[in-house]
């Protein structure tokens, strides 16, 4: 069976013109073991080491004794949000060695917000997601080809989860850990069970338009406690926000936006969601969901440093993912068979816009081209074309 060790992971730490770096992620979507695999002769502090931990928040000092002592080429402090006054230490060595140093951790929140020393841009950042479906890689036949794509969306993409025997308790146990070690342990709310609630109501309305009083309404907290909330979500890398796309020439646009989890496997658990079918609602939510993760993760591995957002009228008329300045606008449809019948919103918005290319994304077994113009790919071939620079 495929292990985390034998998969190549798309992202290069590159420090080549850098003398450190941030390396960010989730809880456990393989930080450590990407670190292991590209500086096997690196000096490392874990920080998750509690003994290590305490005499580091004692004496910080300590850290840069050790790498004067040894003068490693390379060190790793993992987990560095849980000691901010390291980055002094590493910003002295920086000044004053020839050491490289890598800074690892899943929220950068508790550094930001306690003035913590982000080094005065002498370090560069990278962002290490979930599996991508490149990295997995994509089998030839399409039976072999859906039933990966119904692993990714039931169990999502962090690797112990997607590599799991049976991942359904890993994923529980995911949020209790993210709750008891990001949120209790850091002391980032003092009402964690209303935090509890909000995650919940966010699972549910997962990808939608965002009604900061709805949910503050389930939380039982006000819409002001449910932004800050969606803040810690921002910081400790659960979620992201997919803002809308705000120019119009002729047409009346909505200004919300909308939010999504980071991993499908994580958001089935937090709604607490049967395994998802073809030909569902829940399993069309989660196709479109699979899709804009993969399509964040290449654009950050490639370095295209192009925004995200989508597209919707007033009259309801969508575009699920526009890419970059229109470089790029998609449509999902997670079924077999689509139309121009299924275009209506990728028309109406080449109608109102100047988009360099329009592609719907859907289940079917080839590529075509519309009446319309527009491309519709299969999932496997979106996603093998993105990755080999062919689509934007």
């Amino acid at each position: 069976m495929t292990s985390r060790l034998s998969i190549r992971r798309g992202l290069r730490l590159d420090l080549a013109d850098a003398p450190a770096a941030f390396l960010w992620g989730p809880r456990k979507v393989g930080k450590s073991t990407l670190l292991r695999q590209q500086f096997p002769r690196a000096m490392v502090f874990d920080l998750l080491d509690s003994r290590l931990r305490t005499e580091l928040t004692l004496r910080p000092a300590i850290l840069r004794e050790r790498v004067l002592a040894e003068r490693p080429r390379l060190v790793v402090v993992d987990e560095v949000q849980k000691v901010p006054a390291l980055l002094d230490e590493v910003h002295w060595m920086i000044e004053n060695t020839r050491t490289r140093f890598v800074l690892c951790g899943s929220s950068a929140r508790k550094l930001r917000h306690g003035a913590a020393n982000l080094l005065g841009g002498r370090a560069v950042r990278f962002e290490l997601f979930p599996l991508t479906a490149h990295e997995i890689g994509i089998p030839e036949t399409a039976a072999e080809a859906q039933n990966l794509l119904g692993r990714l969306l039931n169990r999502g993409a962090i690797p112990s989860h997607f590599l799991a025997r049976s991942p359904d308790r890993l994923l529980r146990s995911y949020i209790l850990d993210y709750i008891a070690e990001e949120i209790q342990a850091e002391a980032l709310i003092r009402n964690v069970p209303a935090f509890a609630r909000f995650l919940d109501t966010v699972a549910l309305t997962h990808g939608q338009l965002v009604n900061y009083a709805n949910i503050a309404g389930e939380a039982g907290v006000s819409p002001k406690t449910v932004r800050e909330y969606f803040q810690i979500l921002d910081d400790t890398l659960l979620g992201h926000r997919l803002p809308p796309w705000r120019r119009a020439r002729s047409r009346r646009l909505i200004e919300t936006e909308k939010y999504y989890l980071f991993d499908t496997g994580v958001v089935r658990a937090l709604s607490g969601a049967q395994p998802r079918e073809p030909a569902t609602e829940e399993f069309g939510r989660a196709f479109e969901h699979f899709l804009i993760e993969d399509t964040r993760a290449y654009l950050a591995y490639s370095e295209k440093h192009l925004p995200l957002a989508y597209w919707r009228t007033s009259t309801g008329l969508e575009v699920d993912l526009i890419v970059g300045d229109l470089d790029l606008a998609i449509e999902i449809k997670a079924r077999a068979g689509v139309d121009d019948r299924d275009t209506k919103g990728l028309r109406a918005l080449c109608e109102d816009q100047k988009v360099r290319r329009a592609v719907l994304v859907s289940l079917d077994e080839a590529p075509r081209i519309l009446a319309s113009g527009i491309e519709v790919w299969p999932w496997q071939q979106y996603c093998q074309r993105l990755w080999a620079g062919q689509m934007v």
